[in-house]
């Protein structure tokens, strides 16, 4: 098969994904395992091309995979502006890569985890 199971069933393995790709859009910087930033290489990786793409459809899959979470709370005068994280991938993130073409994000390898000596890595957007 083409990617990693991760030592869990699909269910949970398709939402940890979903909560980890969207933790990586709104914080743009976490620190997990090596063989989970792989994987959540590739999902975030296509949630920038459907931002960058920017139509309706985009936008509705994207909707479709990425958590309703807040990303940002600004106030503007008197007004509140609450930011989603999909807002925040249409409006911030993918305007930033417009003009490169894939490799989105970046893997550092850092200690290992003292518990079970996993490798553990920050995945980051570029």
């Amino acid at each position: 098969m083409s990617y990693r199971k991760l030592g869990r069933a699909s269910a949970p393995r398709k939402a940890m994904l979903r909560d980890l790709t969207t933790d990586l859009l709104i914080n743009e910087r976490i620190e997990t395992t090596e063989t989970r930033a792989k994987e959540i290489r590739r999902t975030t990786e296509k949630m920038i091309t459907l931002g960058k793409r920017g139509d309706l459809h985009a936008r509705r899959q994207a909707a479709a995979f990425v958590r309703n979470e807040v990303a940002d709370i600004r106030e503007d005068g008197d007004d509140v502006i609450v930011q989603s994280a999909l807002q925040k991938l249409f409006s911030d993130i993918a305007p930033r890569y417009a003009d490169r073409n894939g490799g989105y994000t970046r893997i550092l390898k850092t200690r290992q985890r003292r518990g079970d000596g996993a490798p553990m890595v920050i995945i980051e957007l570029v």
